[in-house]
């Protein structure tokens, strides 16, 4: 299991601070990897290693053994450009694209990574593993959040300059930002300096 302290993904800013970002669901951290439209200058999934390299640093433990094929990355992109658009039209109250909900659905067909238990006594992946397994086990999580009891909680960060896409599962239901330590503190900042400046 991953503590609370270590949880969520290491984000870099535009200005180059670094920051964690806890999106609360595996298939959201997916979108972290670029997107369609406008967010398709942040593309980082060229090349199976690029993938490979995202189930790293993602919530799946242990990270899988895998064995991804170029297709493959073509279908992470697609799953993801889908699954972005689903939860984005979430965020807003509106219904998703039946095209992007039969790509989510599609992927999620597929057999998912298989747990095994290993020689030591513990938890891993069945493997080698492929890539269409590991888009089946992101888009049966995109099912169960998009199906569930935290469905109406998919937000976006409540910065005017940020994107990020992530599901609220605190007990009151309140979280405004992709991450305290950067949207949240930038906002605390700004505010802390209008009200010097209403002051002065």
């Amino acid at each position: 299991m991953t503590s609370s302290a270590t949880r969520g993904l290491l984000m870099q800013s535009h200005t180059g601070a670094a920051y964690r970002f806890d999106p609360g669901a595996l298939c959201l951290e997916l979108l972290t990897t670029g997107g369609p439209g406008e967010f398709r200058r942040y593309e980082v999934l060229h090349a199976p290693a690029d993938l490979v390299a995202w189930a790293d640093r993602s919530q799946l433990t242990p990270t899988p053994e895998l064995e991804i094929s170029r297709s493959e990355v073509a279908d992470a992109r697609r799953l993801r450009d889908a699954l972005f658009r689903a939860a984005l039209a979430r965020t807003r109250g509106e219904q998703s694209a039946s095209g992007d909900l039969d790509t989510v659905n599609e992927a999620a067909a597929h057999p998912p990574l298989a747990p095994a238990i290993g020689p030591d006594g513990e938890r891993r992946w069945a493997g080698p593993a492929s890539g269409t397994q590991l888009l089946a086990t992101v888009a049966g999580d995109a099912v169960e959040l998009l199906t569930g009891s935290y469905a109406h909680r998919v937000r976006t960060c409540a910065a005017d300059d940020c994107s990020l896409i992530y599901v609220d599962t605190s007990r009151p239901g309140r979280r405004r930002w992709c991450s305290m330590e950067h949207c949240g503190n930038l906002h605390k900042v700004r505010t802390l300096r209008a009200r010097r400046s209403e002051e002065g």
